[in-house]
């Protein structure tokens, strides 16, 4: 199983200002692509996205913040409130399995906010919320 750093997940009530923000102070390029992802019809965040990328490879989700998603998915955590570090892995069974041996509780979202994604959501111990995802096939 391998972990890697993806993106860092900042909301906002205004995402056309953070967007602007990030690439004209940030100097961050706009990723054109992420615009066609895929979402689940009906799905439970509907709001406005943003994506930024760094030079290194580094991305920025820009989202509008939603305090309700945790409640409407009935899940704990809720990553559209305050934003969230993501992390991606080639094994998202093995690295449940790896919080589950260590004690650390998790909320597995699947693939509530996009049918290419598995998303798992957890707490670091300063409460900082940590999302760690797969890519899965088409």
């Amino acid at each position: 199983m391998k972990l890697w750093f993806h993106h860092l997940n900042i909301n906002h009530h205004d995402v056309p200002e953070l967007d602007a923000f990030y690439g004209d102070v940030l100097l961050q390029d706009d990723i054109p692509e992420m615009r066609a992802v895929p979402s689940i019809p009906g799905a439970l965040y509907a709001g406005q996205l943003a994506f930024r990328v760094s030079e290194n490879g580094s991305q920025f989700h820009l989202t509008e913040t939603d305090t309700n998603v945790g409640i409407r998915a009935g899940k704990q955590i809720n990553p559209l409130e305050r934003g969230h570090v993501a992390f991606r892995t080639d094994d998202i069974e093995a690295f449940k399995k790896h919080l589950e041996d260590r004690g650390v509780p998790y909320v597995d979202y699947g693939t509530t906010f996009t049918k290419l994604w598995h998303q798992v959501y957890f707490h670091d111990p300063a409460g900082t919320i940590i999302e760690v995802h797969q890519v899965l096939a088409d």
